[in-house]
């Protein structure tokens, strides 16, 4: 799908999303540090600034944790999207329509669309006035105050309250000149069978707004506050072209950076679980919205985070739907622990119990899926008899062999083995034999793990300032490189295009010249040639800058970023970019009588720059040269080399020894 957007409207998409506005716009104001902008890296914990916003090349980078891109990459990371996720969430921003969204049909749908998440969002409105003025609210004001749900949890989570009516929404739609149909589409009315007439879907309920990850409103969660036993505690909305409950957890909105943070997603049973956990600061809980786990839900958890704690209600209905989770959980790839909840309790009643912190410590001492399993078992079932141990037995080797993991099935056979007091040896046995009895789980081929923010980095390079070269040199200091970037290569391995780690200091210090070179770019296209470079990031970025330069399409720096082929060579170019900016970046003009002299400094500095430029990739075609002598000097002492290959070699060893001695042209 990101084939169907085109480099135009990708940069008509970056133009109207200024880096410095859309940042500032998550992270709050940033703090202008000379001609960037600085605040603390929203993708590791830091204590001191290292994020650094350029918003002349429109780029950002952080010399903590090496993470750098534009304004794409900085959506795409914070809110754990895709690629065209993030395009699509900048252009809603900037209300600019994509390509593949403008036909009829998009066009159509694109418009329902919008008109039911602005009905849904009025709606809201509408109930959460009621909730707070009217008259008829009271019952749902009293409930809330009896559950101890406090008014800046009611007003965060825009609870509302549906009046007990046949018709107060069909005539608050009417008053609103909304079409009713789109009203019933919108899952809020209901159609009478066999007329033409609409009844409200909620009535006299407490109203939970369901939003998606961008905090749209998209669905309704009611519940009941009469003592109607016939009615259904909870009533959701159906399905629409903008809710489904497979795929909309309650919730997540609000705590995605939380869990992202921890590393882990609380799931529990119910929002007001859920709102009593977020309003005692733990904050990383969620909530699967009227059905069970889906792997639409795991999949989205698994954007950010590998870990998930189930903390259900501690009756039997909760703690069987922790057990029902397993499979959807291990297919998706996250590591799984349980909270129980000690009865009566569920998360919320615990809470008002005995605090957050209580609540938090529950949390951190939940146990791993299989410990949890095997107690259970062991509580629901006999184990003094017969019968309870086979139940038990069976029970664990199916459900430890669905990990395809032989260390926790065998881990978990001895376990099994201690709990029931038999020999380890008897119950591995029992343990195979039911596996060869039955097929093995397999992983579902709709469910690859996915990409996660603040996953693994690659290895950030040393950043300090290097030494300046004397005013007027040739060449630059012999201790200048030592102040770059490095890694050690044998010479075996030098020249080999290295996919990760930090590059050589000469390559790096090329990268840095290269956003500063408009003046030296013919030359360095007629001189440079890619081969004398061995770090695969390095030689994707300036083969990337010397193609736009042959084609005369060179506009700025961040167009590089979207021809660059995965995060790591982003990650490399912006930091080069940055640094280069400290670096290397033309001082402004002064006036009055330092005029001259900054004017001489100015020259100066420039022809250190081109010498060091060129002293650069001198040094690059050298290293080049000698690899190649090194291999000629190893094969010319093979025996089983002729006369004439033998003279081929070194006539081709004395002209190397030559061109090292050429100057660059």
């Amino acid at each position: 799908m990101a084939g169907l957007i085109s480099p135009q409207k990708l940069e008509e998409i970056r133009a109207a999303s200024d880096i410095v506005d859309v940042i500032g716009g998550y992270l709050g104001p940033l703090k202008r540090a000379g001609a960037n902008f600085v605040t603390l890296c929203p993708f590791h914990s830091e204590k001191s600034p290292s994020f650094n916003v350029n918003p002349g090349r429109q780029i950002f980078h952080c010399f903590g944790c090496n993470k750098g891109g534009d304004v794409f990459t900085f959506v795409k990371e914070y809110e754990n999207l895709s690629f065209i996720e993030a395009v699509r969430r900048l252009a809603e921003r900037a209300r600019i329509v994509l390509e593949f969204e403008d036909n009829p049909h998009a066009r159509q749908q694109r418009g329902e669309k919008e008109s039911l998440l602005h009905l849904q969002e009025e709606i809201c409105k509408r109930w959460q006035t009621a909730l707070a003025n009217d008259a008829a609210g009271q019952i749902a004001r009293d409930y809330l105050a009896k559950r101890g749900v406090s008014a800046d949890a009611v007003k965060l989570f825009r609870l509302g309250y549906a009046p007990d009516l046949w018709d107060d929404t069909v005539n608050w739609a009417k008053s609103k000149s909304f079409d009713l149909a789109l009203v019933e589409r919108g899952g809020l009315i209901i159609r009478k069978e066999g007329a033409d007439h609409f009844y409200d879907r909620f009535r006299g309920r407490l109203m939970f707004p369901i939003c998606d990850e961008q905090g749209r409103v998209v669905g309704f969660s009611g519940r009941v506050l009469a003592g109607d036993e016939k009615s259904a505690k909870y009533v959701n909305s159906p399905e629409t072209p903008i809710f489904t409950k497979g795929r909309v957890i309650f919730g997540l909105d609000k705590s995605k950076r939380a869990v992202a943070d921890k590393d882990c997603a609380i799931i529990c049973e119910g929002q007001l679980d859920l709102i009593a956990c977020f309003m005692a600061d733990v904050k990383n809980v969620v909530a699967p919205q009227g059905t069970a786990l889906t792997a639409d839900h795991c999949r989205i958890l698994k954007r950010y985070a590998d870990e998930v704690v189930l903390c259900f209600d501690s009756d039997n209905a909760g703690q069987n739907a922790a057990v029902r989770s397993l499979d959807i959980l291990l297919a998706s790839g996250l590591a799984i622990r349980v909270a129980t909840v000690p009865a009566p309790h569920d998360p919320d009643s615990f809470i008002k119990a005995h605090g957050g912190s209580a609540f938090d410590q529950l949390i951190a001492n939940a146990e791993g899926f299989f410990d949890y399993y095997l107690n259970r078992l062991c509580v629901t079932h006999d184990i003094a008899t017969d019968k309870g141990r086979t139940t038990v037995l069976k029970a664990m080797a199916e459900a430890t062999q669905k990990t395809n993991d032989a260390v926790t099935v065998d881990k978990y056979a001895q376990k099994t083995a201690a709990r029931l007091g038999v020999a380890p040896e008897s119950m591995r046995a029992e343990f195979k034999k039911i596996a060869a009895a039955k097929p093995k789980f397999v992983l579902r081929p709709d469910a690859p793990p996915q990409p996660r923010a603040g996953g693994s980095q690659p290895p950030s390079a040393a950043s300090s300032t290097p030494k300046s070269a004397p005013a007027g040199s040739d060449s630059p200091p012999d201790d200048y490189y030592d102040s770059q970037p490095t890694r050690t290569q044998s010479p075996e391995e030098a020249f080999e295009p290295e996919p990760t780690g930090p590059p050589s200091k000469q390559e790096f210090w090329l990268l840095q010249a290269l956003f500063h070179s408009d003046d030296q770019m013919e030359w360095l296209a007629n001189t440079l040639r890619l081969e004398w470079l061995t770090h695969l990031g390095v030689r994707q970025i300036v083969a990337l800058r010397l193609a736009a330069y042959a084609s005369g399409e060179w506009t700025r720096p961040a167009q590089l970023l979207d021809e660059l082929p995965d995060d790591e060579a982003r990650s490399l170019c912006t930091q080069a970019m940055t640094e280069s900016d400290r670096m290397l970046a033309t001082p402004p003009a002064r006036e009055g009588a330092d005029a001259a002299r900054a004017t001489r400094i100015q020259g100066e500095r420039e022809r250190a720059r081109v010498a060091m430029l060129r002293d650069v990739l001198k040094r690059l075609r050298n290293d080049f040269l000698d690899k190649r002598l090194r291999e000629i000097d190893r094969d010319i002492h093979l025996p089983e080399l002729d006369k004439t290959s033998l003279d081929a070699l070194l006539q081709e060893r004395h002209e190397l020894n030559q061109q090292k001695k050429e100057p660059l042209v």
